[in-house]
């Protein structure tokens, strides 16, 4: 059975206040769970839960400064491979 990829990418000029807006939705949504992404392009629906992988990265060139932020989980447990055996 062959996994389902779903993606949604956005990107646009935001303001502080709008970026700031678009960071306290994205905290709101994992403290309840479901965090939801949508623009006229498409839709994503995601549920954080459990133990969340961080990436944070920030860097500067020239008069360019960039922070990434990345979020990664699984919604589910991975196949077991039975017992652990070390000898």
């Amino acid at each position: 059975m062959a996994d389902e990829r779903k993606n949604f990418r956005h990107e646009s000029l935001q303001d502080v206040d709008s970026v700031r807006d678009i960071l306290e939705a994205i905290t709101r949504g994992i403290e309840k769970g479901t965090l939801s992404f949508s623009d006229d392009d498409g839709k994503i629906v995601m549920h954080p839960k459990g133990l969340l992988n961080v990436k944070l990265t920030a860097s500067e060139e020239d008069s360019e400064q960039r922070v990434n932020l990345r979020l990664t989980w699984q919604s589910k447990a991975p196949p077991s491979k039975g017992k652990l055996k070390v000898r």
